[in-house]
Parts: structure tokens; C-alpha cells; sequence
């Protein structure tokens, strides 16, 4: 079971390049940042440069490893059928100020086109769960996003 864990989120080392920089939690970020774009079924360029710009500042990864990492995650995006294992790479590695964070990604990215869409909102509530991020905690990151944006409260 863990053998096809790794292998879906890229660690199989026989299959890895030597000079990825890459571990198996930050496909699994990329993964779930991509999910939250295409929810509404296409990704607009503000979603699509918000997420190497999160990707670069949460791992410090140049532009072309950013990029080959989106590319790997959205090849593994397309093959998953659920998020369950995304989230888990993510909370047994991340603690729990970094879960938050996680949180405020994917809000930035479901906000890059100021646009909320019901299914996005859905996502989030329910990786917000699997991340085990209390909801009062998760409403205060929301908020911090949208002021961070300059999106009015409803």
C-alpha cells in the first residue's frame, strides 16, 4: 500500500531524476493547487501564474523546478481520482502553522479570478477537514486572503 502511495506521488526513486529537488509533499501541494483551479472547469492564467508564484515562495524552488513540478503534478492530477492521498502527504508533513498556510494557498488560488465557485468553496471545506484545520481557524485564513487581495467581504 505505501509502495503505491509513493509511487503516485513521485518518490519512487527508481523512476526519480537525480537532480530532482522535488519530495513527494510538494507534488502534493502542487496537486491539490491544481485541483482548486480547475474546479470550475478551466484554469485561467491568474490561477496558473498565482500557483508558481505559491510554489516558489513555499519551497524556494527556481523557476524551471517550479514548472517541472506543475507539469508533474498535473499529469498526477489527471490520474487521481480523489484527494485523500494528497492531503495525507500533506499532514503528516506539514505541522499545523504550515497546514494553515496550506490553507491560504489554496485560497489564493480559488480567489485569482475573484471568482468563488460552489465547487471550490467545497474543496476547500473539505481539505480544510483532512488537514485537520479547525473551521474558526480556516474561516480566519480565508478572511486574511481575501483582505490580502482586496476582496470585499459578502
Amino acid at each position: 500500500m505505501f509502495d503505491k502511495l509513493r509511487a503516485l506521488l513521485g518518490a519512487d526513486k527508481d523512476t526519480a531524476d537525480d537532480g530532482d529537488k522535488t519530495e513527494p509533499h510538494h507534488l502534493a501541494v502542487a496537486a491539490l493547487l491544481i485541483e482548486a483551479a480547475s474546479l470550475d472547469g478551466e484554469m485561467a492564467d491568474e490561477e496558473r501564474t498565482t500557483i508558481a508564484r505559491l510554489l516558489s515562495e513555499k519551497f524556494g524552488f527556481e523557476s524551471a523546478v517550479t514548472q517541472e513540478l506543475i507539469a508533474r503534478a498535473a499529469a498526477h492530477h489527471a490520474d487521481a481520482v480523489e484527494i485523500f492521498n494528497f492531503t495525507r502527504a500533506i499532514k503528516d508533513t506539514f505541522d499545523a502553522q504550515e497546514r494553515i498556510q496550506m490553507i491560504e494557498m489554496l485560497w489564493e488560488v480559488v480567489y485569482a479570478d475573484k471568482v468563488l465557485h460552489d465547487y471550490e468553496a467545497n474543496l476547500l471545506r473539505r481539505v480544510t477537514g483532512l488537514l485537520h484545520v479547525p473551521d474558526r481557524i480556516a474561516g480566519e485564513a480565508k478572511k486574511r486572503v481575501r483582505t490580502r487581495l482586496g476582496i470585499d467581504a459578502r
